[in-house]
Parts: structure tokens; C-alpha cells; sequence
């Protein structure tokens, strides 16, 4: 259910207060101390009548000791409600003054109602309301004698609806309890959605490179072994930003109170230098950059994500010779597009071309690009002979706060 400002306030002042609170060891007995301590005094006036009114006496004595059956009350609400209130009918029917000989009553009823069990309070205040009028007719026989049940059985009706405010107050508890439990539950599920996300990005593209510039190494060893030194340094360089990021990702994560050390968010400033690593890879790429704005952080962020998850898979899958990325804004959106001539989306068993959704790269770049309010499509780029000839990924992302500045454009080519 949607919660408003009254909602969470009024949950966090019942969760400061008794929302936390567990409930004390003794508190069943509750109930039963304060119903015999507010009986005294009709005890004592009971005992000094006694000679004149000796039944009078066992039938508050009788309801007295009722006080000790709500100790079962949290267990068997309905069962306690009616044995109470057998046990405290004879006194309410025959004694005079202050109804102290209700109270046990009145407790049950409550606890009963607050408990669910509603069908047992109304029969019992029902057969108390028929009853107990008869009962005192007959004992006193007096008609007057059939007002004071009638008044107590209305009080206990009364008590119905406190009862009913109490159920209500727990029940509103409980809910915005669940509320919130899945709220924190979701926004705990999103940031480890994000963390994963962030880890699949650095840890694909940098592995990717890795094992590429390794490969790249290997093979030049012998003929060109300045080309192998410069594939060891790039493996270096790949390696540590890889771990930075990795330590920026996970570092609020550790359990001391010292700050962790965060380095700055990729942007699009980065993508250039992201660029030559696939070139020194051997791999052709145009960079073409066309901005009359600049993009939020965020927006930055998952345009570099995007470009890197889609170069790495370039590498790792597509066997492309040339790549073209372009970053453009069109009808209130940055468009980033990224473009191979490698050997197209795979084909399904069923011979449809899939379309990626499965893929973890795939999936986290168009979570990121919903997420920011945009969408995220792959194609087939079709060749004249119309067979797959490559593989374009585009992504939208409408504008958001956006420091206008003048024309950005920059063309990077090999």
C-alpha cells in the first residue's frame, strides 16, 4: 500500500516507542494483577455484608477469582471472554454500587475483539444482555433489578469498538511494517543489482582485454618484441584501473568506519581513451562525437558502460575488423550508437535471430538505459546480399540536467 508523510511518520514514532519494544516476560500477568486489585474494595464490601448477604460474597469471590483466568487470554481469547463472563455474572447481577465484579469482563472483551475473536465477545455480551436481566429478576425479584445488566452488557458493547481501535492500530502497524520491509527489501535488491552490474562491466571489459593484449603479446614474443612490451604495459594500465574501479564499487561495503577510497565515475572523457586500447588491440574504431550539451553524470556513466560492455563483446564474439561509435543528441535525446561489421547477432535453435536478451551484457546495458527514462535496441546491420553483416546497438537517453555549452563535436579516428 502507498505510504504518505503521515504514514512514515506516525510508523517511526510507534517504531521508536513500542514498535521495537518486545513484550516483558511477565506481561500476561498483567491483566490479571490490575482485574484483582481493582476488585479489592467490592471483595471488602462483599465480606462486610457478608452475614447479612452471605451468597453475594461467593459470587464476588467467584468473579474475583475470574481475574486469574485471563491469564490464558492470549491463547484462547474466545474460550476466556465466555468463561469470565460466566463466572462474573452472578456478582453483576446481585451486588449493588460500583460494578467492580465487570472488570474481568471487560478486560476479556477487549482482549478478545483485539485478538480476533469477535464472534465469541458478541455471543457472550448477547447471552449476557438476555441473561443476566433474568437471572437478577430472579434472584432479587425486584423488575428495577434487570437495569444494572442491561447498563453493563451496553458499557461492554461499548468496549466492542475499543477493542476494534486497538485490532485496527496493530493491523495499520503491521502493514506499513510490511510496507517498508519491502521497500528497504527493494532498494536493497536494486543496489546489489547495480553493484553486480557495475562488477560485470569493469571485470568483462578489463578481463577481455587482458586475455586480448596477452594473446596480442604471445604471438609478437618472438618477431616483434617491442609490440609485445607495449601489449605487457597495456595489460598493466588495464589491470590497475580495473582494480581502482573495483575498490571505487565495493568500497562502502567494508565493515571498519574509515572512508574508502573512491576515484572518479567514468565519462565520456574516458571513452577516447577506452577507444585506443581496442585500436592498439588492432581493431578499427571511428569515434564521432556530436554534443551541443552536456550530459547529466549519470547519463555519462552509462553512455561509457554502454560503449565499453559493447566493445568487449566486439571483441570476444562479433570477429569485426572495424567499429563506429557515435554520439549524437536527436529530438531531446542523447543517442549513442555503436555499430560493427563483424558476423551479426547468433541464430536461436529455432533459426530466429536472437536477440541478446539473455545476455548479462546485454540485460545491464538496457537496465541502464531504462532506468534513466531512456530505451536500448540491438539490430542486425543486413549486408547488400541480405545476410547478417554486423551488429548495431543503440541506446536513448532524454535529457536531464544539462550545462549548455557550445557545439561539442570531435571525430577520433585511427
Amino acid at each position: 500500500m502507498p505510504l504518505n508523510a503521515n504514514d512514515e511518520a506516525w510508523f517511526a514514532r510507534a517504531e521508536n516507542g513500542w514498535g521495537r519494544r518486545r513484550r516483558p516476560p511477565g506481561a500476561r500477568w498483567f491483566p490479571v494483577i490490575v482485574a484483582a486489585v481493582l476488585q479489592l474494595p467490592g471483595v471488602f464490601i462483599a465480606a462486610h455484608e457478608a452475614q447479612a448477604h452471605p451468597l453475594t460474597l461467593v459470587f464476588v469471590l467467584l468473579a474475583f477469582a475470574s481475574s486469574f483466568v485471563l491469564v490464558a487470554a492470549r491463547e484462547h481469547p474466545g474460550v476466556v471472554v465466555a468463561a469470565v463472563a460466566v463466572m462474573c455474572a452472578p456478582a453483576i447481577a446481585v451486588t449493588a454500587g460500583p460494578p467492580f465484579s465487570a472488570i474481568p469482563l471487560a478486560l476479556a472483551v477487549v482482549s478478545a475483539v483485539v485478538r480476533g475473536a469477535r464472534v465469541w465477545a458478541w455471543a457472550t455480551l448477547a447471552g449476557l444482555a438476555v441473561l443476566g436481566p433474568l437471572a437478577a429478576y430472579l434472584v432479587i425479584g425486584h423488575p428495577t433489578a434487570i437495569i444494572r445488566p442491561l447498563i453493563i452488557a451496553l458499557v461492554m458493547c461499548l468496549l466492542v469498538g475499543v477493542g476494534e481501535a486497538i485490532r485496527n492500530r496493530r493491523e495499520r502497524y503491521r502493514n506499513v511494517s510490511r510496507t517498508l520491509a519491502a521497500r528497504r527489501e527493494a532498494v536493497a535488491e536494486a543496489e546489489r543489482l547495480r553493484i553486480a552490474r557495475e562488477l560485470h562491466d569493469v571485470l568483462a571489459h578489463s578481463l577481455s582485454q587482458i586475455s586480448v593484449q596477452a594473446g596480442v603479446g604471445l604471438h609478437l614474443f618472438d618477431t616483434r618484441p617491442e609490440k609485445a612490451r607495449e601489449s605487457l604495459a597495456a595489460i598493466k594500465t588495464t589491470s590497475s584501473q580495473a582494480l581502482e574501479e573495483v575498490r571505487g564499487v565495493l568500497g562502502f561495503l567494508r565493515s571498519d568506519e574509515s572512508p574508502a577510497s573512491r576515484t572518479p565515475e567514468p565519462d565520456l572523457q574516458r571513452i577516447p581513451v577506452l577507444v585506443d586500447t581496442y585500436r592498439r588491440a588492432g581493431l578499427e574504431v571511428v569515434y564521432d562525437r556530436a554534443l551541443a550539451s552536456v550530459p547529466a553524470p549519470a547519463i555519462q556513466l552509462a553512455i561509457y558502460r554502454i560503449v565499453q560492455e559493447s566493445l568487449t563483446n566486439i571483441g570476444r564474439h562479433a570477429q569485426a575488423s572495424s567499429v563506429r561509435i557515435t554520439l549524437t543528441e536527436q529530438a531531446g535525446d542523447y543517442v549513442v550508437s555503436i555499430a560493427d561489421d563483424g558476423r551479426g547477432l547468433p541464430e536461436s535453435p529455432r533459426g530466429v535471430p536472437d536477440d541478446l536478451q539473455t545476455g548479462r551484457g546485454m540485460l545491464g546495458m538496457r537496465e541502464r538505459a531504462e532506468l534513466l527514462g531512456g530505451r536500448f535496441e540491438v539490430v542486425s546491420t543486413p549486408t547488400e546480399a541480405g545476410e547478417p553483416g554486423g551488429v548495431t546497438v543503440t541506446a536513448h537517453f532524454p535529457h536531464r540536467t544539462a550545462a549548455t555549452t557550445g557545439p561539442i563535436r570531435t571525430r577520433n579516428t585511427p
